[in-house]
Formats: structure tokens, C-alpha cells, sequence
């Protein structure tokens, strides 16, 4: 039986004489001698190594037939969705004025309105609850706290409707942490409040320059203290974006989070990400640090520095894992304010991207969003596929004003997984 073409094999400089196999499909890592590999790579392993290996899936039985699964996955995902999951702007008001807001060309005092939470609440109990899916709803922003009213607008009627048809329904918020107090989390999570996103751009020197309230005090001090009231209430997925010329000192955020008390246990994975151009506008010739392309050097030290030293202070990060973009997933979807609908929310600069409206239905997206994009013999022959599809379609819609071409990551990978993969497995295993 033949390796997987979705696998990558690395020496084990832990251990001379070994190598490393990782699955891109699996996210699992096994540790092969030398003679094991070769017989791996020869076809001649004994029956017990050779059904650890296909129970991982490093090994199949047909390589083609291995290959049209993965350019059919996104088909047989959809066809097995049992979940709906919207992300909705409540307002695009907000209490902090970020000067790389990316939403900052639309932003605005606009909120929804009551007949569109309506409109939305009427769909999501019909269309989706009406037919036995599951929901799960995203607050979003601006900052989705200062609209609580609507939230619970939209919240209880949906909870009661997927309580009294006996299904799943749960919440979680996009916050920037000042408004999410003890209180606030304590009065959500009865109607289903399970996380929140939360970010935090590295120490209280370069957050407060980023992350302003409107009146230019800084906020770092709120959110950590939030974060120290409600981490045991809410699951909380902390980030923060950063530049080129700071991301080293963000590892002095988590500093300070162990200082205050806050037990990374209780965290979700914590997640860092590089600033981004602003959503809509020209990409700017002086980009400030931000990223447009995952093939910049400099995001190829930062990410792997950024996870070691996450984990070397006892937070969790995400494994590199099979992802699918929700671009690509028919029970995902945005709702903006006025009750236009996206794909993605970093697409709201994009009108021309809108794929419908509450009240007008969904129009078909296959064309403007380039949905088969990744579907060609590079990517399906690429042993990051899983890990990619393609990649963000913001990157390259901000690099040409349209998707046009895959956003490639082999080169990132090639610069960065095996630097993931190894402290993942020497700090998991102390």
C-alpha cells in the first residue's frame, strides 16, 4: 500500500536515526526508524504497522481514489451538514477606534433593526430549525455589547424554537473583552452563551496604541481584568494582531495574563494573526507591517516564535488541522446590519460580494467567489491541500480586487510546519 500524498516526513532531531510522519488530514504525527520508513516507502511493513498506518490514514489503498475524495470533500461536507452557523452584525458602532480597523471605510452608528433581527429569526426557525439542523449563532461587530437588547431580540425566540423542536442552539460573541464583565456573562450564558473571541494585541505599551477607546485611554487593563473575571465562566479564544515590527514582544500579553491570575487551562487556543489591509480600499504602498500574502519571510519566523512561546507558558495553541473555508460551506453565513448576506465577514467592503438579502433570498456565488478555485492538479497533488483549499480568499481580493487566484501556502508550510510540529509534541508531552 502506498504513502498517502497527504503526508510530510521529517527527521526527528530529537531522536537521530528517526523520522517524523505527519498527516495533513489526520493532524497526527507517528515516529518511524529509519528502517521502518523504508519499508513504509517500499511497501514491505508488517500487518501491525501497516494497520497503524492506515488507521491514520499515512497509507492507502488507492492514491486516486485517495486524491477524488479530497476534490470531493467540500461536496460530501455539505451533504452531511447537520449544523447552522451565522455570524451576525449587530452594529457597526464601537467603543475603541483601532487605527487598522479593517471595517473602518463602512464603519459607522449603524445597528440592525428590529424588522430585520425578525426577518432573520422567522428564517432561522423555518429554514433551518424548521428542518432539524442545529444552530449556532456568532455576535458580531463593531462591538456586538453595545447592542445587548437585539441580541436577546434574537437569542430567546431562537432558543425556545430549538428547545421545543428538541435541537442544539447556542451562542458566542466577536468581542473586543471591555464590555464582557462578570455580569454581562453571567446574564448570557443561561441563553446559551458558550464563548467568546476576545482580542488582546501583546503587551499594555503596544495594545493601548492599537486598541484605543474612543476617548484615547487604553484598554488593555478592562479586558484583562474581564478575562480574569469570566474565564471561568465562558470558553474564551484569546488574540491578537500583530505587525512586523511588534510581534516579538506579544509574548509579554500572556505575561501578564498569568500575573493577573488567569489559568491558561481554562483557556481555548490561544491565536495570533498579522494586521491585515483595510477591507474595500486600495492596498496602500506603505503597508505598515500588515500582510497580504502568507509568502512574506517575515510571517514565517513569527508564527512558529509565537506558538512556542505561547506554549512554553502553558497555553494551548491551535494544531495546523484540516479546514475548510466557509466561503465554501452552504450552512454558513454572514448577516450585516441591513440584513444583506456574506460568505465571509471580512467581505462587508465588498458589496459587489453580497450573496442575497433576508429579504430578497440568496443569489447564486459559484462565479464571484471562485468556489472551484483550488480544484486543479497543483492543489490536489499538494500535501497541504487539507490544510488550505485554497486558502483565504481575502488575501488574494485584496492584493487584486477580485479572487482570482489561490491564496498558496506551500510555501509557508514548507518554511513552518515542521517548526509547529515539533514543540507541539515536546510541550504535550511533559
Amino acid at each position: 500500500m502506498p504513502l498517502s500524498r497527504y503526508l510530510k516526513i521529517y527527521p526527528d532531531r530529537e531522536a537521530p536515526g528517526y523520522f517524523l510522519l505527519y498527516s495533513t488530514k489526520k493532524s497526527s504525527t507517528v515516529r518511524l526508524s529509519a528502517a521502518l520508513l523504508a519499508d513504509a516507502q517500499e511497501g514491505t511493513l508488517s500487518a501491525e504497522h501497516l494497520a497503524t498506518l492506515k488507521r491514520l490514514e499515512m497509507v492507502v489503498d488507492d492514491p486516486a481514489a485517495e486524491r477524488a475524495e479530497m476534490a470531493g470533500l467540500v461536496d460530501s461536507t455539505n451533504a452531511k451538514s447537520s449544523r447552522f452557523k451565522a455570524t451576525l452584525v449587530l452594529t457597526l458602532d464601537c467603543n475603541l477606534a483601532c487605527p487598522y480597523c479593517y471595517e473602518e471605510g463602512f464603519r459607522g452608528g449603524f445597528a440592525m433593526s428590529d424588522e430585520t433581527a425578525r426577518l432573520f429569526v422567522e428564517y432561522v426557525v423555518k429554514e433551518q430549525i424548521g428542518r432539524g439542523r442545529e444552530v449556532e449563532l456568532r455576535f458580531y461587530g463593531g462591538e456586538p455589547l453595545l447592542n445587548v437588547p437585539l441580541l436577546l431580540q434574537i437569542a430567546r425566540p431562537i432558543g425556545e424554537a430549538a428547545a421545543a423542536k428538541g435541537s442544539k442552539f447556542s451562542f458566542s460573541l466577536v468581542s473586543n473583552g471591555t464590555l464582557l464583565t462578570r455580569s454581562v456573562a453571567e446574564s448570557l450564558t443561561p441563553l446559551g452563551l458558550t464563548s467568546a473571541q476576545l482580542t488582546l494585541d501583546g503587551p499594555r505599551e503596544i495594545h493601548d496604541g492599537q486598541r484605543p477607546f474612543v476617548s484615547g485611554s487604553g484598554s488593555f487593563d478592562a479586558i484583562v481584568e474581564n478575562v480574569r473575571q469570566v474565564h471561568q465562566l465562558v470558553k474564551l479564544k484569546l488574540g491578537g494582531n500583530f505587525t512586523r515590527d511588534n510581534y516579538r514582544r506579544f509574548p509579554e500579553m500572556l505575561d501578564a495574563l498569568l500575573e493577573a491570575g488567569v489559568d491558561p487551562v481554562l483557556l481555548e487556543p490561544i491565536m495570533f494573526a498579522p494586521v491585515l489591509p483595510k477591507s474595500g480600499e486600495p492596498l496602500p504602498k506603505d503597508l505598515g507591517g500588515c500582510c497580504v500574502s502568507n509568502a512574506e519571510p517575515w510571517l514565517a519566523e513569527a508564527i512558529p516564535f509565537l506558538r512556542e512561546e505561547t506554549l512554553k507558558r502553558g497555553f494551548a495553541v491551535l494544531k495546523p488541522t484540516m479546514g475548510i473555508c466557509m466561503v465554501e460551506l452552504d450552512n454558513e453565513l454572514v448577516v450585516n446590519w441591513d440584513g444583506s448576506l456574506y460568505k465571509c465577514p471580512s467581505f462587508m467592503g465588498w458589496p459587489e460580494l453580497s450573496v442575497g438579502t433576508l429579504a430578497g433570498g440568496f443569489k447564486d456565488y459559484r462565479a464571484s467567489h471562485n468556489l472551484t478555485l483550488w480544484q486543479n492538479e497543483r492543489c490536489l497533488d499538494c500535501a497541504y491541500l487539507p490544510l488550505c483549499f485554497g486558502g483565504c480568499r481575502l488575501l488574494p481580493l485584496l492584493r487584486n480586487g477580485v479572487i482570482d487566484e489561490v491564496d498558496c501556502r506551500a510555501g509557508f508550510f514548507d518554511a513552518t510546519l515542521e517548526r509547529m510540529i515539533l514543540p507541539d509534541r515536546r510541550f504535550s508531552s511533559r
